[in-house]
């Protein structure tokens, strides 16, 4: 059996470090503060923005959540943004994506504060993490990816990792966070000739190209690690809400073949959350230096 790598797990070792970090801060009476913005009423993304806002209230993080019409201009938007980019009290903002197509994700993004920029989605900390210069934040889910791997003491130094998907959320900055760790990287996409020759060619695999259980047995090599970032829905008649979550991985049929996988659910995604959580306590941490 691979070893499961179980990102709730791998995330209570960040939330420790949170934690001692929070206390500190309360005995100051001082406490880190992160606003959530919401637009539209999407059931995925209310999912989302509802399990970040208990996790902060767990682990005393102010979380402010503002839900708004998916009527709403990009102008009102965006002033909106900039009036928490100026108030002290909000050290952390997050952009719940995706937003209406009236809306250009590009130019809201980039109105965030590089400094309260917690989802590391602002060109300015995009573009330092590509020149391999030093950004603010990274995003969240390639930086919980790297976390696991650590925490379960998996060295990708001079291994070849293999990044399916190149969206600027996931793929691409996957991709340099892994270069920084001295990983040799291919990353593929929908364009992507002979995948599979590529796959069973890598230590490790990162999976993130939102088709379920893409990955087989036949597409990866014997003890490769698999990193599985996908999260998609298929029908199940056996469970109340009418469908379950799998991963673009079949992990039923790859799991005796590899070292180790993560799982879905109970993989990246508690990772993520947990790096969101860091990154608002580190962004109240520099607005007071």
């Amino acid at each position: 059996m691979p070893i499961r790598l179980c990102g709730k797990t791998a995330a209570e070792h960040v939330y420790q470090t949170i934690t001692d970090k929070v206390t500190m801060l309360l005995n100051k009476n001082v406490v880190p503060g992160l606003t959530v913005i919401q637009v539209g009423d999407k059931k995925d993304s209310t999912t989302y923005v509802n399990m970040k806002a208990k996790m902060c209230e767990k682990y005393k993080i102010n979380s402010n959540v503002i839900r708004l019409p998916d009527t709403i201009n990009e102008s009102e938007l965006i002033e909106l943004i900039h009036t928490h980019n100026a108030d002290e009290a909000v050290h952390g903002i997050l952009i719940q994506l995706p937003l209406p197509k009236h809306i250009c994700e590009d130019k809201v993004l980039n109105t965030v504060d590089i400094s309260k920029d917690v989802d590391g989605f602002n060109i300015q900390n995009v573009g330092r993490l590509s020149i391999n210069a030093q950004p603010k934040f990274v995003p969240c889910t390639p930086d919980g990816c790297i976390e696991m791997l650590k925490y379960y003491n998996i060295d990708v130094s001079g291994k070849h990792a293999v990044v399916i998907g190149r969206s600027r959320i996931v793929g691409l900055p996957l991709s340099h966070l892994l270069l920084r760790e001295n990983a040799t990287v291919s990353i593929c996409h929908s364009k992507t000739q002979n995948l599979s020759d590529i796959t069973k060619s890598a230590d490790l695999i990162f999976a993130a190209c939102g088709r379920a259980n893409f990955i087989d047995n036949t597409m990866v090599k014997e003890d490769a690690v698999i990193i599985d970032i996908g999260i998609n829905p298929i029908s199940d008649e056996t469970k109340k809400s009418g469908y379950r979550l799998v991963g673009d991985v079949n992990y039923d049929d790859v799991k005796d073949k590899v070292y180790a996988i993560s799982p879905v659910p109970g993989g990246v995604g508690p990772m993520t959350i947990a790096c969101l959580l860091k990154n608002t306590v580190d962004c109240f941490k520099r607005s007071q230096n």
